[in-house]
């Protein structure tokens, strides 16, 4: 399953030890990626986090908002049509992906 992320998120629980470790070490598995790489299996740090924490409540409130959502058929054929620069972590069974903006944005 591959989550689109459309925003960049913040961590909940961004003081919490662990949450912090976690968060390093998903941020550091981060990389570019091209759609035609990631089409078989058809990624933002915050929501890896949370998604690694199983942290329902979060998640629950980015699904309602419409910030991150599973991709669609038709999000996944734009994306190999426009081939866009795309970020993506692997918290499996979970791909995270989120397109690029044309400015890098800190982390």
């Amino acid at each position: 399953m591959v989550l689109l992320m459309t925003e960049q998120l913040s961590p909940e629980h961004a003081g919490d030890d662990h949450a912090s470790t976690l968060y390093a070490k998903l941020l550091g598995e981060t990389a570019p990626i091209a759609w035609q790489e990631l089409q078989p299996f058809f990624a933002r740090v915050a929501v890896a986090l949370a998604v690694a924490e199983d942290d329902k409540a979060s998640i629950s409130a980015w699904l309602a908002a419409g910030q991150v959502n599973a991709l669609s058929a038709g999000q996944a054929e734009d994306l190999l049509a426009r081939d866009p620069p795309l970020w993506a972590v692997v918290v499996a069974p979970w791909v995270l992906v989120q397109e690029r903006t044309a400015r890098a944005e800190l982390h």
